[in-house]
């Protein structure tokens, strides 16, 4: 059901969340909202801004460059050190890049900032190879209490 969070405990005792939005700009600010409660409910108040900005910029790529309705949002806990945040968009060969924009550009800066904010981001292609179907962008940072 789109709009509905799921939660998961991880191995790390805190929960995983999910949720399937629209791919529209607006999803941006729910999944800003998500963000910033998860970091909360895990005591990582001091983390969740960045972690909000991060999802943020993994959005708006995928609102301006992938196809389809809807996309996944991803915000996990995977270590007592780390959060992961990332989007599951069904544009298996429209794959990020970063781009060195003009002082000019009104556009082009998101993974620039995703790389400066971030520890390591990257790309995974979902599916089979000769057929995927969707691809998950990703931001892991490192984070204290």
């Amino acid at each position: 059901m789109p709009g509905m969070t799921a939660v998961r405990p991880r191995r790390t005792g805190h929960p995983g969340y999910n949720v399937t939005k629209t791919r529209t700009p607006q999803t941006a600010q729910d999944a800003r909202r998500l963000a910033r409660v998860a970091l909360c409910a895990w005591g990582l108040e001091n983390a969740a801004e960045t972690a909000a900005l991060l999802l943020s910029e993994l959005i708006a790529n995928a609102v301006r460059h992938a196809c389809g309705p809807s996309i996944r949002i991803v915000i996990d806990r995977p270590a007592q050190d780390r959060v992961y945040v990332a989007v599951v968009d069904r544009a298996p060969r429209q794959v990020p890049e970063v781009r060195a924009p003009g002082p000019e550009a009104v556009s082009g800066r998101g993974l620039v900032l995703v790389e400066e904010l971030a520890d390591r981001w990257g790309c995974e292609v979902l599916g089979p190879v000769r057929r995927p179907w969707g691809k998950r962008v990703w931001a892991e940072m490192t984070v204290s209490r």
